[in-house]
């Protein structure tokens, strides 16, 4: 079921991007299997897999990758692949001796998504970081946060996920598109600090443009307009607003009781002070949730800002089924969506190694093959 089934895919495992890009794809209808190693130490937060939402919908084969059985398992597999996910340093991927060219030499078709954070070249390249470290030569942290205060993280969403998952999964997915013409995979570099720097494009042309020319907090779409920004209601809990557009600025106004002349100098950036004062008392006056009950559904550009518990029981998830309940743990549903290709319910994330028999009997191994696999501490 989904879009992508018959897509096979081999995910070696990591942490961040490069699970979420195998989930996406699985959640589609792809067959991904994830090349575990066979103690999984030091790869994450240590959790039971039912928490573990990105590994879900994978089977999960247990490799000792540096042993020449174990590498010569995980090639016999590519054979048969698709795409190859990895999340490795520059490098490592070679020196394990399954890099590009030794896999492209067996399966030219193969598509190779390599998923780093400063990318395969550049005085970088070798260095660690994580998501805040490759946001933040991009750009894109120094926009993020209060005016007057500190960049802030924003969670690991614009690096990691943002610029990382997505990109890697759209460059995956660009590549199968041109090996139908060339009939030829090919290797995707893609750089979590390329990815984010990207998600900016636009505020590099406002930039350029003149928009963009006050310090953090204090322009249009990071909290300096008080027309596009959250504020406290009587209850303590908080609401987002965003009327950009004249016409719903002018409908929040006349919802709240803001006071007109606001509305005919919306982009006045000397009412701002003024006018943020004014919003900031009048949402006080109600709840979070009696502010639901007259702006939500409306053209004010509202929305109440919900925590992860309250998210999945709004009446609009619940109405889109935008998330499933799997052994117990509320996660997001498979996105995007199709009319004819529909998705299956997403599957539990696997035990390690709980798939390596029947993946490695299906990829062509005899039993005895894979018996002797295991007595050489290869595989488990």
């Amino acid at each position: 079921m989904g879009p992508l089934q018959g897509l096979r895919v081999i995910e070696l495992a990591s942490i961040g991007p490069g699970p979420m890009c195998g989930m996406l794809l699985a959640d589609l209808g792809a067959d991904v299997v994830r090349v575990d190693r066979l103690e999984p130490s030091g790869l994450g937060l240590p959790m039971d897999r039912r928490f573990d939402v990105n590994a879900r919908s994978r089977r999960s084969v247990a490799l000792d990758l540096k042993a020449p059985a174990g590498r010569d398992a995980a090639l016999r597999l590519l054979d048969g692949a698709d795409v190859l996910i990895e999340g490795f340093r520059p490098g490592v991927l070679e020196n394990l001796g399954i890099g590009p060219d030794v896999c492209h030499a067996r399966n030219p078709r193969l598509v190779v998504g390599r998923m780093t954070g400063f990318g395969q070249t550049g005085p970088l390249a070798g260095a660690a970081g994580h998501d805040l470290n490759y946001i933040a030569l991009s750009g894109a942290l120094h926009a993020i946060g209060p005016r007057g205060g500190k960049p802030a993280p924003p969670l690991n969403l614009v690096g990691d996920y943002g610029g990382g998952a997505l990109y890697l999964a759209f460059g995956i997915m660009a590549a199968l598109f041109e090996r139908q013409r060339s009939g030829r995979g090919q290797v995707i570099d893609a750089a979590m600090v390329d990815g984010s720097a990207s998600l900016a494009s636009i505020f590099y042309g406002l930039l350029a443009a003149g928009n963009w020319d006050g310090p953090r907090g204090d322009n249009l779409l990071d909290g300096g307009a008080p027309f596009y920004d959250t504020y406290e209601a009587a209850d303590g809990r908080h609401i987002a607003l965003g009327p950009l557009e004249p016409k719903f600025f002018a409908e929040l106004a006349q919802r709240i009781g803001l006071d007109p002349r606001f509305v005919k100098r919306q982009y006045d950036r000397r009412l701002w002070p003024e006018m943020r004062g004014e919003i900031a008392a009048l949402m006080l006056a109600r709840t979070r949730d009696e502010w639901c009950a007259l702006l939500e559904g409306s053209d004010a550009c509202f929305a109440p800002v919900l925590d992860f518990e309250e998210a999945p029981r709004h009446a609009h998830a619940v109405a889109r089924q935008a998330f499933v309940t799997l052994d117990g743990v509320v996660q997001p549903a498979a996105a995007p969506r199709f009319d004819r290709s529909q998705t299956a319910p997403p599957r539990p994330a696997p035990a390690v190694g709980e798939h390596t028999e029947s993946v490695l009997l299906e990829a062509g191994f005899s039993a005895d093959e894979i018996a002797a696999l295991r007595a050489a501490g290869a595989a488990r």
